[in-house]
Parts: C-alpha cells; structure tokens; sequence
C-alpha cells in the first residue's frame, strides 16, 4: 500500500510542478503585456471547458480541464488586411478595422485556408473594443513584441536554473568516486588476492589516490563517466594522467602513470570474452588499479550554468532528429523494439517515471524528491527550447515574424521606400494549423507507447 501512496504522490508533484510551470510561463508573458499597455483579456492555465475562473480588472484569471498548456488572450495579435494592397495606418477604431478586413478579403474567400487566415483576422479584430485601439499587441514596438513574446521561454529558463542550483548545490548529485585502490599489480593468470614483496606497486595507489576521492577530473575531461575514466587509463600507458579529486572537501590535482599490462577483454556486462577454445582473451592496455564507487555529494554553484546547458544542447539535438526519434518510438511502440531511454516521452511518461521512482524504496527519500526536482527543471528546459522553435502558435514563431518585420522596415527605410507595415502573420495560419495537427499526432503516438512500450528505468 505504501508503494502505491508514493507511486501516487510521485505523479502529484510532477503534476502540480508541471501545472505551476506552465502558469508561470504565461506570467512571464502577461506582465510584460500589461507593463506595456496591451490589453489581456484572459490569463488561462489549461485548454478546454473552465473548470474555475475570476475576473479582475479586465482580465478574467482561470483554469481549464486540459492541463496541456496555457495561454494568455492579447487584443490585436493580428493586424488587419491590407485594404487595396496599401498599409495600414495607426489610430483606427475597433469598427473600422472590421469593416477594413471585410472590405479587404472577407467576401472573396474560396478555399479552406483562406477561410482559416479570415477567421483568425475576424477573431482578432473581435478582442478590439471601443477605445482600446491603440492597446494591441501588433502595433507595439517590436523590441516590444520580441521582450513579450520571450517572457514565457525566459520564466522556463529561470525556473530550470532555480531547480538545478537547489538540486545540485542543496541535495547533491551522484558523484563518481574511487571505490577501491589496488597496492600493486598482479599478472591477468596470477589467482593471488594478496601483494608479495616483488609485485610492482599500483600505478594509483603509487599516485595517491585513495578509496573516497570524488573525480572531478580526468585529463580534459570534467566530471566524466566511468566509461570515460577507463578509456583516458587504457589508452595513455606510461603517459602522465592528472586526476583531479575532491577528498574530504578539498581539490588535489594527483598525476598517475598507467602501467602497459596484459588484461582481459571484458564485455559491457563485465564477463570475461572467450575465444572459440574457451580461452580469455586479452589485451594490452594502461592499467591504473582502481575501482568505482557512486556518492552523493553537493556541487557547487558554478555546475548550474552548464547542467543547464548541457540539457539545452541535448534537447536541441532531440527536436532536429525528432522525425526519426518519433520513428524509432513508433517501431518500439508496434514491434518489438526497445525504448530510446533519451528519447522524447509524454506527460504520461513523465508521470510513470515519476512515480516508479518515488516507490523505489531503494534510495532515501530526499533523494528521490530530488530527482523529481531535478525532472521538472530538465521539463522547463524543454518548454524553454521548445517554444523558441520559430513556427506558430509557438512563442518562437511569434518573435520570427516580429524580427521579420523589423527586417522590412530597416530595408524600407534604407533605400527610402514606404513603411511596409506590420507583417500579417495572420497569414501562417494554415502552418499553425498543421503544426497543431503534428504536435496532436505526436502526442498521441507518444502518450500510446509510453502506455504499452514505457521506458525501462535502469
């Protein structure tokens, strides 16, 4: 029973962490529109039918069934067509700008997608009220646009760096340590478990290192694997090696030479490779003579900027090759395939994860909330790289026509041609429209093999 309670509560803390993310992203986005005069006539967190909601001011404050997102609702986020092919100009009232859009294209409409751009336009122009006119986002500035459009991706980025400082610095990580230290080096045949007076001392015991010691570093390599550890050793025998440790609070950078040896040839579970007569195989790499061990140990502070940057760049690589990753997770889902454990998951992975982790009674529980911590700051830096995509209805493809519009106008200017006006990104629509049908396709395949196919945990 307690299993299931933690499993439960697991979920809940991802849930509520996720829910106030996604309600500070779209504060990051209202306070800079009202810092700025625009009109917000709703700040929502979810999608759907309102489940609860108040009116302040003259902007309604609620939450919605579908806790997949939030949104804030701005007057003018699009601007109007151009009547006769010429730019609009400032000062008009709500009407107008009505009666300008069903002059400019309303009638003429004779496709699905031009009734889709019209549609988005008739929606905009209805958020306009009498004597708001000049409270619209587009005819703000666009540095304007761009500080709002960002505010949403800047609160993710925040939020990440919170977490990450009170994961890394307050609970600590697992460390790689030095688990065990050889005295001295033994032939790969010899079945001795103890030193003789002629048995050549340990390259790293003669270094110095001790059973304890925190590696913080191996030749260039920061805070590495063990995988990394092993490899830098067996590829620089009778080459100088630093090693930097921390023991007992203190750095000590410590120099080992490996010792060319013969040893046996392992395989990544750690078995011995036999030949086809049963005989070990073996090899000749540096040997150092020590062992791993894991502890938990604080990091300092200047480990947050590049955890968050090393999650930035693997979230980065994640979204350029999502048409494969979705393939790969489309043949796990209906084959026989394994789960990518790096590969993208949904909320109801998510949710999973959380939960086996929290009844995993294996770790102590500060630890395990820890982990949580740490899971919902890797979710902001998603949001974050997510949402910068420069494609709508994302905040990325908002600041690109934003930019776009800039660009315009600084080349309008340069050789003295007429103010092109806003851009009318009302004309992306139909691209908003397919991307919101790919992202629902998305998450739906992702929401079925995180049901049938999840993510083993190792």
């Amino acid at each position: 029973m307690e299993t299931v309670l933690l499993y439960i509560l697991g979920i809940v803390v991802v849930v509520i962490g996720i829910a106030l993310s996604i309600g500070l992203h779209e504060i990051g986005h209202l306070v800079p529109a009202k810092l700025f005069g625009v009109k917000v006539a709703q700040y929502m967190i979810g999608f759907g039918p309102t489940i609860f909601s108040r009116k302040k001011g003259e902007t309604e404050y609620g939450v919605k069934a579908i806790p997949l997102g939030g949104y804030i609702s701005m007057a003018g986020m699009y601007p109007p067509a151009k009547k006769g092919g010429r730019p609009r100009t400032s000062g008009t009232d709500a009407s107008f700008l009505e009666e300008e859009y069903e002059a400019s294209g309303r009638t003429s409409s004779t496709g699905f997608f031009q009734t889709l751009v019209q549609d988005a336009r008739t929606a905009s122009a209805d958020t306009i009220t009498a004597g708001d006119e000049d409270r619209v986002f587009y005819k703000l500035p666009i540095y304007k646009r761009v500080i709002i459009m960002l505010g949403g991706p800047f609160m993710n980025l925040v939020i990440a760096v919170v977490l990450f400082a009170v994961v890394l610095s307050g609970f600590g990580t697992q460390q790689l340590a030095v688990g065990s230290v050889s005295a001295c080096v033994l032939p790969v045949s010899s079945t001795a478990d103890t030193c003789s007076p002629s048995d050549p001392e340990a390259p790293g015991s003669a270094a110095g290192l001790k059973p304890g010691d925190q590696i913080i570093k191996i030749a260039s390599i920061d805070y590495p694997t063990w995988e990394q550890v092993t490899g830098v050793i067996r590829t620089s025998a009778g080459k100088n090696v630093d090693i930097t440790v921390n023991r007992a609070g203190q750095t000590r950078v410590l120099t080992a030479v490996p010792l060319l040896t013969v040893r046996n040839v392992l395989t990544t579970q750690g078995a011995v490779v036999k030949d086809a007569n049963g005989k070990a195989v073996t090899e000749k790499v540096g040997f150092l003579g020590i062992g791993p061990d894991v502890v938990l140990a604080r990091q300092p502070l200047s480990r947050v900027l590049p955890t968050l940057g090393t999650n930035i760049g693997a979230d980065v690589h994640l979204i350029l090759n999502l048409p494969q990753r979705l393939v790969d997770v489309a043949k796990a889902a209906f084959g026989t395939e394994a789960r990518d454990p790096n590969g993208p998951v949904s909320v109801v992975g998510v949710g999973r994860i959380a939960g086996e982790v929290t009844a995993t009674q294996t770790s102590p529980l500060a630890e395990r909330f820890s982990f949580l911590l740490g899971l919902i700051a890797s979710l902001n830096v998603a949001l974050l790289v997510f949402n910068l995509v420069p494609l709508l209805p994302l905040d990325g493809g908002h600041v690109a026509g934003a930019l776009w519009e800039g660009i315009r106008r600084a080349f309008a200017k340069l050789f003295k041609r007429s103010d092109p006006g806003p851009v009318d990104i009302a004309k992306m629509v139909p691209v908003t429209f397919a991307v919101v049908l790919v992202l629902g396709a998305m998450s739906v395949l992702l929401i079925y093999a995180d049901i049938v196919k999840p993510i083993a945990l190792q």
